[in-house]
């Protein structure tokens, strides 16, 4: 039987950065619950949650038959190259010496949150795809691959984009079903036409009529996803099996992220997390067993 690498978030149980998020659950919960669920792996999720200590990191995760993947970096690649490098240079010295193998990047606006997104001139999207290559070099000489993700709300968000990002430069990409949907990017197409150009998947399934709302302007990123825009695999309208097929059969050997952005109310079941996690992780079980 094929076996993949597969790891989860803390964006799964709702832990986000971002101002008015929803609740945020304690780690002790989150990465209890990833272990209980036979989860191996995670990424490490927003600055601040877990601990920025390396020797500390490593404690807790192992205390818990965890591994770290890799993290995601958010920063304005656009306005000061300076800052943007240093702070990559920092969250590659601790993945790296947590035993993680990829930073993942995005190219960020600079404003809180993802629901606006001023224009870029010529000049700053090449000093966005010249800064991006400097953190990829930065982050190899601490052992790292580093991928660009496409993301709502940040400066590669659309198919036009994403294509433009491939065109200028080399660095691969990760691939994310859902946000490459939402900005407009059929990720199934794209897993065909690039299969070489992926270098890591966030696997989310999506309700596509949600995420047309998303891109038409009609309800906020973060409110679609307090309206449940991401469903377990095989709940929503991506054909998860045909995307991993198309990556696979290329000889992608990287991780398999369970990445489904959650935003918890007060009143949601702190449960909710779980079970779903437990669905995809099932629903995966299942599409591996068919790639033969």
């Amino acid at each position: 039987m094929t076996d993949i690498r597969v790891a989860a978030a803390p964006i799964s149980w709702g832990v986000c950065e971002v101002p008015g998020w929803g609740r945020v659950l304690d780690a002790d919960t989150v990465l209890t619950e990833m272990a209980d669920l036979g989860v191996r792996a995670t990424e490490l999720g927003p600055p601040g949650y877990l601990p920025r200590d390396p020797g500390e990191l490593r404690a807790l995760l192992d205390s818990r038959g965890l591994r770290l993947v890799g993290g995601f970096l958010a920063v304005a690649l656009h306005t000061d190259p300076a800052a943007a490098v240093a702070a990559a240079e920092d969250s590659a010295a601790l993945f790296a010496a947590c035993g993680a193998d990829v930073l993942v990047l995005a190219a960020a606006t600079g404003l809180d949150g993802y629901d606006e997104r001023p224009a870029l001139s010529a000049e700053q999207w090449q000093t966005l795809v010249a800064t991006a290559g400097r953190i990829r070099d930065v982050a190899a000489a601490h052992g790292l691959r580093t991928v660009l993700h496409p993301h709502v709300g940040t400066h590669v968000e659309t198919e036009a984009e994403v294509e433009r990002f491939l065109a200028d430069s080399d660095l691969p990409l990760c691939l994310d079903t859902g946000h490459l949907l939402i900005g407009g990017t059929d990720p199934v197409a794209l897993a065909r036409r690039y299969p070489d150009r992926i270098g890591h998947v966030h696997l989310k399934d999506v309700r596509a009529a949600l995420a047309q709302r998303v891109r038409a302007g009609e309800i906020a990123y973060t409110k679609a996803v307090g309206e449940g825009i991401y469903p377990p695999l095989g709940d929503g309208d991506i054909d998860i099996e045909a995307m991993i097929r198309f990556v696979h059969e290329a000889g992608y050997d990287g991780w398999y992220v369970l990445e489904q952005d959650t935003a918890l109310s007060e009143d949601s079941s702190t449960d909710l997390p779980r079970k779903d996690t437990a669905r995809s992780l099932a629903h995966l079980d299942r599409i591996v067993g068919r790639l033969g």
